[in-house]
């Protein structure tokens, strides 16, 4: 576990004994869930971190008519869930978490993270200090998403996320395959690859696989 648990940004540069230790403090625990199992649902109050360490996990939400649409799916040891909401002042989730594997979870207390011990512990103020960045990180990824969702054609939707990722010298390595980026702009894989065959016909970029490269700057950045 402390091997998976290292892979984890939560666990970022820390040595097997610090982990070890965070797990004693914490009084922390391992549970395990059957394939179709519910970890939480909707409108259950949020008071353990979860970690993922085995199996794979779905976070979707059910609309007022019943639809149940999924927002993420967790397969990678060591993904966390769930703590947006343990930071929130709202005190139930508003999306459900459902194993769709056999998986085991680790549950760490919220309260080990809002504060460290009397002892100052190393250990306790790097988790923390981890924490605070996963959780700036999510929201720098929000913000860039947002400006990408709220471009008005796709084109600049397309020149966002170029400009967002390209090297200096312009080439664009993405690792989104086209269904998964469709999904990320909001729109249908046939319109994106149509977009991006105009883009390439009018030579604004060329594509070489899964790799972009951005042959004028200036027109893509005024697209």
């Amino acid at each position: 576990m402390i091997s998976t648990l290292k892979k984890s940004p939560l666990f970022f540069e820390m040595a097997d004994s610090d982990i070890e230790n965070c797990l004693k403090c914490s009084r922390s625990e391992i549970a395990s869930y059957e394939k179709d199992e519910l970890i939480f649902c909707q409108h259950d109050v949020p008071k353990k971190l979860l970690v993922l360490l085995e199996g794979a996990v779905v976070i979707g939400n059910d609309s007022s008519s019943g639809k149940r649409s999924i927002v993420a799916t967790l397969n990678q040891p060591g993904e966390l869930f769930g703590e947006v909401f343990l930071f929130l002042n709202q005190q139930e989730y508003n999306q459900y978490a459902q194993a769709v594997a056999p998986s085991q979870i680790l549950h760490i207390p919220k309260d080990f993270l809002y504060h460290t011990c009397g002892e100052n512990c190393g250990y306790h103020t790097k988790l923390i200090s981890n924490m605070m960045s996963i959780l700036a990180q999510k929201a720098y990824y929000l913000n860039r998403k947002l400006q990408i969702v709220s471009c008005a054609t796709l084109r600049q939707k397309i020149a966002k996320v170029l400009m967002q990722n390209a090297s200096p010298d312009g080439r664009v390595t993405l690792s989104m395959n086209r269904e998964e980026l469709a999904d990320f702009m909001n729109t249908a894989r046939p319109s994106l690859s149509r977009e991006l065959m105009k883009m390439q016909e009018d030579g604004i970029i060329q594509i070489e696989k899964r790799q972009i490269k951005i042959i004028n700057f200036d027109v893509l950045q005024n697209s």
